[in-house]
């Protein structure tokens, strides 16, 4: 129940423009239940027993006491409230995102501020027997309430975005030039007529004689460092916005009103 909203609507056309908006904000329909107050009167065997209007109270109650769980007050004037007429637009939201999209949703459909609906039929309840009270029971006046509305400004936190930071890892070849040393054996015979001298007659043996070739090779090493940092982190405003709206108020003037100053006598008959 933690990402259920509901709101309730007098008009059933504004009821249905919010299922439509809601559809098109990506709510599944099968998420979406939309009831009207006549529905839950009684039916079956409730209905012509005179009883539909308890039977109402039991299915209406038990469903926002479900809703509400602890909070009794909250449940009983959202009963009270849709007893008086209206359609039930309940919405089944994933997440807690989605839940606040949705009550946007319905408040921007007309969906009615419960606990002012409240206030008033009770303020009117209240009124209403105080002045059969006090017509017929007492001095015959007649109480007239004087409603008056009163601003409450919240505030709640929104996501407005942010910043997604992914890393990856990229390839790009490279190229050096370096340059390296070879060795070659040459052999090469030429021909010589000479006389054999004293040394000539020392090498004169068996023996083996070799020349090694060397070359140089490229040795390649790769060594990784850190060549740069991206700090995130968040930096909190804060900013004065004004409300804006409109209270009503419900203003009595009283006027008095003269009688009329002429006098009419009886006549007498012969």
């Amino acid at each position: 129940m933690a990402n259920t909203v509901i709101g309730l609507f007098e008009d059933a056309d504004d009821a249905q423009e919010a299922v439509r908006k809601l559809v098109e904000k990506g709510f599944g329909r099968d998420d979406i239940d939309i009831t009207a107050s006549g529905n839950y009167a009684g039916t079956g065997s409730d209905a012509g027993r005179g009883d539909s209007h308890e039977s109402f109270g039991d299915k209406v109650g038990n469903f926002f006491s479900s809703l509400f769980g602890d909070d009794a007050d909250e449940a009983g004037r959202h009963t009270e409230v849709l007893r008086h007429g209206g359609t039930l637009v309940t919405v089944h939201a994933v997440s807690g995102d989605r839940a606040e999209t949705a009550a946007d949703i319905l408040d921007e459909c007309g969906a009615i501020d419960v606990d002012e609906r409240s206030a008033q039929y009770r303020g009117a309840a209240q009124g209403a027997g105080r002045q059969d009270y006090d017509r017929t029971d007492r001095t015959r006046e007649a109480a007239i309430p004087v409603v008056e509305e009163q601003l409450e400004v919240g505030k709640r936190e929104v996501e407005r975005g942010g910043v997604r930071v992914r890393s990856r890892v990229v390839e790009r070849p490279v190229q050096e030039e370096l340059r390296l040393r070879e060795e070659h054996v040459n052999v090469e015979r030429r021909p010589v007529d000479r006389p054999a001298t004293e040394a000539d007659l020392n090498r004169v043996r068996e023996g083996t004689f070799e020349v090694t070739e060397r070359a140089e090779q490229a040795v390649v090493n790769k060594e990784a460092r850190v060549v740069e940092e991206v700090a995130i982190g968040k930096e909190v405003q804060e900013r004065t916005e004004t409300v804006r709206d409109t209270l009503r108020k419900t203003e009595v003037d009283v006027e008095e009103v003269k009688g009329d100053a002429k006098t009419r006598g009886k006549g007498t008959g012969r």
